[in-house]
């Protein structure tokens, strides 16, 4: 099974998990419009085009803020080796959260 972003990256962030109530549930385990991308639950596997995510610690802003930090992440970069050569690109996911 493939593993979403919560997993990887440990945040505790998920529905349940052990930081949510403390940093508030992050909106990618929430974004259902997503949910069955790149095989993730919700955008669990397309956190990148979810506003509200948090990198290194610090929620992000919007798409357009936090796109070029987000590219150069490690998940990022994992999905995109995984998914190859059927990886959804970016503009196409932002297509599904209108």
């Amino acid at each position: 099974m493939k593993r979403n972003c919560w997993e990887v990256k440990q945040c505790g962030r998920e529905p349940g998990g052990r930081n949510a109530e403390r940093l508030g549930v992050c909106p990618a385990a929430t974004e259902t419009r997503l949910d069955g991308v790149h095989g993730g639950k919700n955008a669990g596997r397309a956190c990148w085009v979810v506003a509200g995510t948090m990198c290194g610690g610090k929620p992000q802003g919007t798409f357009a803020q936090k796109l070029d930090s987000c590219e150069q992440c490690g998940f990022f970069k994992q999905v995109v080796a995984e998914e190859y050569p059927d990886h959804v690109p970016t503009s196409e996911l932002l297509e599904l959260t209108k």
